[in-house]
């Protein structure tokens, strides 16, 4: 049996200014270390420095990107497509006649084709119903190719190896447009054999995809422009982004009179004589500093941490120590001689060991970073449960000043 400890205690004073870690400043060589050593140390403490003035001044200011990556013009958006259509020319791993309506999709195929026949005669083994799902991206005109995903809804076996018969996919608003027609051989990315009981597969069977596999027939419209005005819709909503995206846009094009109406929208005035798609792109290209929140991101699924440049954790001590318990159970037999009176008696001897391992201590200094908590969970050689514990643990004391997201 082994048990973990975790603990974490408040400090309410810097108990030291140096992080675990990093080398106390040396004032000259000493025996045994050469003076190439000793700049080695401070090259390495040097680097170390910057790299954490790098880490305080990105959390202030944010990180600069182009507004193209983190905002979108309103009205200029995908739709996304739905159909339902007949995969043919499998090898015996098709849908079984506990899909029945696999043979009245088949049957009125055929009818339509000229051919009327009874779906009760019919037997699917070959063929497949399977869903089609797409995405129509803006401004995409009549005769461009999109590509198609489908997926069994039957109980077919697997996919491989099948053809598409032509199908029309429809959008949500209109389900009597037809905005495109998917047709063509299906990729699935996998494979499965077996023989004798034995089988082997290799990613999933039942969904595949056809590269521009669709051809678009209909072109959605698309409308980015509402009286004179353009609206800058970011894709994560922050008060001081959108305020940052439109002090930036007022100070590079004047005339465009930018205003943050929310967290999550700005609002532009095109110029007289100005066509709007060479404003958008003026505008899209403009870089500006996103601000980057404190933000920790667990997955204890996965045991994924990720944590944001601009967390900060206030003073703190952490100390982890693993105890291991053993318990043995061994079975002894007690055999009397030969000519003695006694019986045979089995018995459990139970033998328990503890071994405590030495707690590991860190201590965090005022204002700690990302650097420094990385030096830390190194040194500690903590394992992913550990760090989640550690993390949530530093929130709920208040020296962790970021907030958590458990996916």
């Amino acid at each position: 049996m082994k048990q973990k400890h975790t603990i974490i205690f408040p400090l309410s004073l810097v108990l030291f200014s140096h992080a675990i870690g990093q080398t106390p400043p040396t004032s000259g060589t000493t025996q045994g270390t050469s003076a190439t050593d000793l700049k080695l140390e401070q090259a390495q403490r040097d680097a170390a420095l910057r790299k954490v003035e790098s880490i305080k001044r990105i959390g202030e200011s944010g990180i600069e990107v182009r507004i193209k990556d983190i905002a979108r013009f309103r009205g200029i958006r995908s739709n996304q497509l739905l159909g339902y259509g007949l995969i043919v020319g499998l090898e015996g791993s098709g849908d079984t006649k506990s899909t029945p309506f696999t043979q009245t999709l088949l049957a009125n195929a055929m009818k339509s084709a000229g051919t009327i026949v009874d779906p009760a005669q019919l037997k699917v083994k070959n063929v497949a119903v399977v869903a089609i799902t797409a995405e129509l991206p803006p401004f995409a005109a009549p005769g461009n190719n999109i590509d198609v995903t489908v997926q069994s809804i039957g109980d077919a076996k697997s996919l491989q190896g099948g053809t598409l018969l032509q199908s029309p996919l429809y959008a949500a608003s209109s389900k009597e447009t037809v905005f495109a027609v998917a047709q063509g051989p299906i990729s699935i990315g996998g494979f499965s054999a077996g023989s004798g009981g034995a089988s082997v597969q290799k990613n999933q069977l039942n969904v595949g995809r056809i590269p521009d596999g669709a051809i678009v027939e209909n072109s959605t419209p698309t409308k980015f422009v509402f009286d004179n005005k353009m609206f800058l819709e970011l894709d994560d909503a922050d008060l001081t982004t959108a305020q940052r995206l439109s002090s930036k846009l007022n100070e590079t094009f004047p005339t465009y009179q930018a205003v943050p109406l929310t967290g999550g929208t700005v609002q532009v005035t095109i110029p007289p004589g100005t066509p709007p798609i060479s404003a958008m792109s003026l505008i899209e290209m403009t870089k500006v500093f996103a601000d980057i929140p404190a933000l920790v991101i667990i997955n204890e699924r996965t045991g994924t941490i990720v944590v944001g440049g601009n967390v900060r954790i206030g003073p703190a001590l952490v100390a982890k120590g693993s105890l291991n318990v053993r318990i043995d159970k061994d079975l002894v037999i007690s055999q009397p001689n030969a000519f003695a009176a006694g019986q045979t008696v089995a018995a459990n001897q139970t033998t328990v060991k503890a071994e405590e391992d030495q707690v590991s201590v860190a201590l965090l200094s005022e204002v700690a970073t990302v650097a420094d908590l990385a030096r830390i969970f190194q040194a500690l050689k903590v394992s992913p449960t550990d760090i989640i514990a550690i993390l949530q643990a530093l929130r709920d004391q208040g020296a962790l000043k970021a907030r958590i997201k458990i996916q």
